[in-house]
């Protein structure tokens, strides 16, 4: 296995992020996750878009993103397989043991793993954590990621794949790594980015194609709603058929189960929409 590290690829037991890294000291970065089928990425200049407003709003250097389309098709060669997540991580790079970045530049790796297709529907939970709508992170795709990791553990124990988050006023926000859709009265609805959720982009995509509308929910639509689904590069869209104690029979349901029909479709017809 090859990575790209320092404007080059490198073996994988070879490469070395140096230990003052300001992403592993203090969470000094962003990152994009990337699916591709085949060495071939879907969406990839959706998630280079995405990766310049992360940097920006964390104060980052804007990142080369002539250099970053290049690691990633150098990734992608070098590394053949069938389904692959593709892992974009841009850090603040050496710094002080401090919050106060150091002057050394930013640390950028891109690496593949190989994943399976997630099943067709699954089961999540909600937490008593919140999403603070407020924070600077607010809607960045940071690599400060350790109150999903908690949630997502609480979410294994009892089952899930998934663990769903209210903002601070008790809205419907966000997944740990994923967008949520409610349908309710057979329209679907899915928060506003205001709500503190990330401007996902297979959530950008499903609005687009399959109508869903942007609308504050409290966090107990999800007792109301007829079905609920996820949104994320590597679900796709994948339906619920348990949330909390609560069953969702016959999951995908026939909206969930259209969404998903028009999502396969236009994705396989066009891999940079």
């Amino acid at each position: 296995m090859k990575l790209w590290l320092d404007g080059g690829l490198q073996d994988i037991d070879a490469a070395r992020v140096s230990v003052f890294d300001h992403g592993l000291t203090v969470g000094d970065g962003i990152f994009e996750t990337v699916k591709a089928a085949d060495g071939r990425p879907f969406a990839l200049t959706r998630h280079l878009d995405r990766l310049t407003r992360s940097a920006r709003g964390l104060g980052l250097p804007d990142p080369d993103l002539d250099e970053v389309r290049r690691a990633c098709l150098a990734v992608l060669e070098a590394n053949p397989m069938p389904l692959g997540r593709l892992r974009i991580t841009y850090t603040g790079g050496h710094g002080p043991l401090g919050s106060d970045r150091g002057d050394r530049g930013p640390t950028l790796v891109v690496a593949l793993g190989e994943t399976t297709r997630r099943p067709d529907s699954t089961a999540v939970i909600t937490v008593p954590w919140t999403r603070n709508e407020r924070g600077a992170l607010a809607g960045l795709k940071t690599t400060s990621y350790a109150e999903n990791v908690v949630a997502l553990a609480r979410a294994a124990e009892q089952g899930a794949s998934e663990a769903l988050f209210a903002n601070t006023v008790g809205q419907l926000c966000e997944g740990t790594g994923s967008n949520v859709f409610v349908v309710l009265d057979g329209e679907i609805h899915t928060p506003p980015l205001v709500s503190g959720c990330l401007a996902g982009i297979t959530r950008a995509l499903t609005v687009e194609w399959a109508g869903a509308k942007e609308t504050e929910l409290p966090l107990d639509a999800l007792e109301r709603a007829d079905e609920i689904f996820l949104t994320s590069t590597l679900r796709d869209i994948q339906a619920v058929h348990r949330v909390d104690g609560r069953a969702l029979p016959g999951a995908p349901g026939p909206v969930s189960a259209k969404a998903m029909r028009i999502f396969t479709e236009r994705s396989g017809d066009d891999l940079d929409p």
